[in-house]
């Protein structure tokens, strides 16, 4: 049995509008990096379904049997031209469908959950480190009423019940035919922010990273 402390990455598939999610892409790419450059954990990768019912419903299976330290999420955002940090995600549905064409349940993601909680990363340090190695990267406290809103709180929901995890959702641009945000350089991005969260994460388990 592996005794390192575990990690979960994941993204997402393809979604009305987004035949090719480079998110999923991105996640399987970063947790290759990551196990030559951070051996001392262990990663685990996942791409999620875009779907209210199932998406969720994986989240809790993946913290419940892994029990990550860290758990970082990534997804698409259209437009986007920058790396966004989400600090927030609502209790709340979008009236969107999803992958499989169906549409949320509820309004509400949780009908006795908060009305937000919280990302559990250090946002603001890790946009300012980005930006300063020339990836251009920005602060949400809005993750959207879609998929990448749903997991972000469930996610957090899944950590804040175990008291041991922390959380972190990451939008990408969508279109990453710009060279200061092509795959390669949002994949090295990826890189820092997990180091970072990392670093955050093990100093309060009392974890050395070499």
């Amino acid at each position: 049995m592996d005794s390192r402390p575990t990690v979960l990455l994941t993204g997402f598939g393809p979604f009305p509008g987004v035949p090719i999610n480079a998110s999923g892409e991105l996640a399987r790419k970063l947790a290759r990096m990551a196990r030559r450059a951070l051996p001392e954990f262990c990663f685990t990768v996942a791409v999620l379904p875009t779907e209210w019912n199932r998406a969720p419903r994986l989240i809790a299976n993946l913290h419940e049997r892994h029990r990550p330290l860290l758990a970082l999420h990534f997804g698409v955002a259209a437009g986007a031209k920058t790396i966004r940090l989400e600090t927030e995600a609502a209790n709340v549905c979008r009236a969107a469908s999803d992958a499989a064409g169906a549409h949320p349940a509820a309004a509400q993601l949780a009908e006795d959950g908060p009305a937000v909680r919280r990302s559990s990363i250090a946002a603001p340090s890790i946009a300012a480190a980005l930006n300063a190695k020339g990836y251009p990267s920005s602060i949400s406290n809005d993750a959207g009423g879609y998929l990448c809103n749903a997991v972000l709180y469930h996610s957090l929901a899944a950590a804040e019940a175990r008291g041991d995890c922390r959380v972190g959702f990451v939008h990408i641009p969508s279109d990453l035919s710009e060279p200061s945000l092509d795959m390669t350089a949002v994949s090295a991005a990826a890189l820092e922010i997990l180091k970072i969260a990392l670093n955050t994460a093990a100093a309060e388990t009392s974890l050395t990273l070499v």
